[in-house]
């Protein structure tokens, strides 16, 4: 168990390293790579709710992503983290620079006094942050297992869909019983269906 969280570790610190090597320029056009295949994928099309998320260090960054769903009218969910009871509250933002506010994170999160709470029943599409994938859908997250916790409360028919520069792609991601996978990764060169 030990060893399996220690090879996380690396490989979480790897791949900190590996997007720290690319240019700015490298990050730009990988990003809109993703994003244009994301936009063009037909669940994310088809989609009337979608939960996205605030990207942390080693993730995609989602920010244009969230203001292209904002400006073509989709209803954007975004998760509200409670340190407490260790889960994710999901809650609709219409404005990206007034709905949010620092969380318990110290990342930027829904204000929850502001903002809309929505049942998780409601989702069409879940994007799920991750810092490394494998081919098979498994995933590597920041380590703090609220991901983990939350995607089997999603419904079976909400796609559970993950961002990713390719380098993000490794042989095979360490996976504990508590670990989830996610259905689809789409990556700046291709598109994953979970084999």
């Amino acid at each position: 168990m030990d060893d399996l969280k220690q090879t996380k570790s690396k490989i979480r610190k790897d791949m900190i390293t590996i997007l720290e090597s690319l240019s700015e320029n490298e990050i730009a056009l990988k990003t809109r790579k993703i994003e244009n295949r994301l936009f063009d994928f037909a669940n994310f099309v088809e989609a009337n709710i979608t939960m996205l998320y605030i990207s942390c260090p080693g993730e995609v960054s989602s920010r244009n992503i969230i203001t292209y769903c904002l400006d073509h009218r989709k209803i954007i969910v975004l998760p509200a983290f409670d340190p407490q009871k260790f889960r994710i509250r999901l809650f609709k933002i219409d404005n990206i620079e007034k709905d949010l506010k620092p969380g318990s994170r110290g990342m930027l999160e829904p204000d929850t006094a502001r903002c809309k709470s929505v049942p998780v029943e409601c989702l069409d599409i879940a994007i799920i942050p991750g810092i490394a994938f494998d081919e098979k859908g498994g995933r590597i997250g920041s380590g703090e297992g609220y991901y983990d916790r939350f995607i089997p409360k999603l419904p079976i028919t909400t796609r559970k869909v993950s961002i990713a520069f390719e380098d993000q792609i490794i042989p095979q991601a360490p996976m504990e019983s508590h670990d989830k996978h996610v259905d689809i990764i789409i990556t700046n060169e291709r598109t994953i269906y979970k084999i």
